[in-house]
């Protein structure tokens, strides 16, 4: 008789089946960069001054509930939903800015509660506001000052900057203060520092919203050639195109659910239509347009 099935009838069927699982899981985690399993996030308001001088709302608020994604390597994975669905909560769980109250978030392989040092190393988040910056250093020196803060070498550090200057069309605006910089500049400034350490991961929240037509375009491709080197990118947008032109796959979430999710094929339109069904809002900008609203 052969050995292997000797060894096999002596185990337990729920043993078996639980080594399997195991097995199953980690081949699961192999093939993806990012794997969130049944993600919660419970956000708890505490008034100020226990309201005695007001009346703060109190309780909780769950931004997450049981949320299940994943991203496999090389891909961008765009999340649609309305405002306050959990876009943001879910960049910043993978990123480690927050933790999950519920279920655990996977970054290639290594959780975000136990292994964060592990989980930073591949994760860059494009953070694109004032406060981001020294506003008294120009784009190059804030970009320098970073880039030493994620232990790029020395050596690497003005061809890569230099680079990324380029790629982001900030070259002209390399030497000016940030203070001086309009909300678009700093939103390409933003995802310059992100790819500063060269990230696998690429987390991007609304990245376009303050960008102009043609900055939008060359960003969109910026973040399509991304994959080709080995980057995945999880994109929070509102904007159908926006979806379209950079996403492999879309997910829909929806009070803090994953409503739907698809690999991205079709039109614009098409896409529209699968977000409010998911979401089940109507579509006022078509009703308009039915109506004769031009």
């Amino acid at each position: 008789m052969p050995i292997v099935p000797t060894i096999i009838q002596g185990f337990q069927p729920s043993f078996l089946r639980g080594v399997i699982l195991r097995i199953r899981k980690k081949s699961i985690v192999a093939i993806n960069s990012i794997v969130l399993e049944s993600v919660s996030k419970i956000f708890r308001h505490r008034p100020a001054l226990f309201n005695w001088m007001g009346k703060e709302r109190s309780g909780e608020t769950r931004a997450l509930d049981e949320v299940s994604l994943s991203v496999a390597c090389g891909k961008v994975l765009v999340l649609l939903g309305p405002n306050g669905s959990g876009k943001t909560t879910t960049l910043k769980l993978v990123s480690t800015m927050l933790l999950p109250d519920g279920g655990r978030v996977l970054v290639k392989g290594a959780d975000t509660r136990t292994q964060p040092d592990q989980v930073r190393k591949h994760v860059g988040f494009a953070v694109a506001t004032e406060r981001s910056f020294f506003p008294r250093l120009s784009a190059r020196e804030n970009l320098d000052f970073f880039a030493a803060l994620d232990d790029v070498p020395r050596r690497w550090r003005a061809p890569r900057i230099q680079a990324l200057l380029e790629r982001t069309g900030l070259v002209e605006a390399a030497d000016t203060l940030v203070m001086k910089f309009s909300s678009g500049m700093y939103q390409r400034l933003g995802i310059a520092r992100a790819l500063i350490k060269q990230p696998s991961i690429l987390l991007l929240d609304e990245p376009t919203r303050s960008l102009d037509p043609v900055a939008a375009t060359h960003f969109w491709n910026l973040v399509r050639e991304l994959p080709a080197h080995g980057s995945t990118v999880m994109l929070a947008t509102h904007s159908f195109s926006e979806a379209a032109a950079v996403g492999d796959s879309v997910a829909v979430l929806h009070r803090g659910r994953t409503a739907a999710s698809r690999t991205m094929s079709g039109s614009v339109e098409e896409l529209r239509s699968f977000y409010f069904q998911a979401t089940g809002e109507v579509d006022d900008a078509r009703e308009l347009v039915a109506r004769g609203w031009q």
